[in-house]
């Protein structure tokens, strides 16, 4: 009995130290995350007074990650020796992502797992927003629509024919279409993505609202 409860008090011991011990640099792949903006804003965006969702702007698909991946699971929160990044650096990654502090939660909980420099790693998330063509049918939009989650996916695959389907999937919440999540290698080629990224949303009738 002694020795039983000894394995158990290690087992629950060594779980807990291992808990929060990811390394930054020590992960397999990307997945880039795309989220359309105006379906943010009405989700939640415009309830936080979010600047991305003011009527002056016209955001469409904007990065709202790239996150560092394993095969199974995900690192975040990693310690790193790199320095956090200025405000100024966050603030330029705005025009691609909808505001600075996004750009800052995004480096704090993933880019910090890259082992990569805040600069560099921000940089990197550029190069990966502009190698993927985001269709531009969806900012035509003048009101509205309801589609199968799959006509999403169908415009990313035709708009990006170095894509295949097991590269990409299509999210949703609270009915709307949410993300276009990309798979990409540490140098960003495209790569299958894992099992527990690919979880196509199935709606027949999601809602996708026009750029603002």
């Amino acid at each position: 009995m002694r020795i039983a409860k000894y394995l158990l008090s290690a087992l629950l011991l060594g779980g807990a130290a291992h808990a929060g011990e990811d390394i930054a640099g020590e992960f397999d792949y990307y997945v880039m995350a795309l989220s359309w903006s105006p379906n943010w804003c009405a989700i939640e965006g415009d309830a936080k007074g979010s600047p991305q969702c003011d009527a002056s702007e016209d955001f469409g698909w904007v990065l709202h990650g790239l996150w560092p991946q394993y095969h199974r699971g995900w690192p975040e929160h990693c310690v790193t020796a790199e320095r956090n990044p200025p405000r100024w650096l966050s603030e330029g990654m705005a025009d691609i992502m909808g505001t600075s502090g996004l750009a800052w939660y995004q480096w704090k909980k993933h880019g910090r797992c890259s082992g990569l420099a805040a600069e560099d790693y921000y940089a990197l998330s550029r190069r990966a927003y502009d190698s993927v063509t985001r269709p531009e049918v969806f900012r035509k939009l003048d009101k509205p629509v309801r589609l199968p989650a799959s006509v999403v996916e169908e415009a990313f695959l035709k708009a990006n024919p170095q894509l295949d389907a097991d590269m990409l999937t299509i999210t949703c919440r609270d009915g709307f279409i949410q993300e276009a999540r990309v798979c990409l290698s540490k140098d960003l080629t495209p790569v299958p993505c894992g099992r527990d990224v690919i979880r196509d949303c199935s709606l027949n009738d999601a809602r996708f609202d026009p750029v603002r």
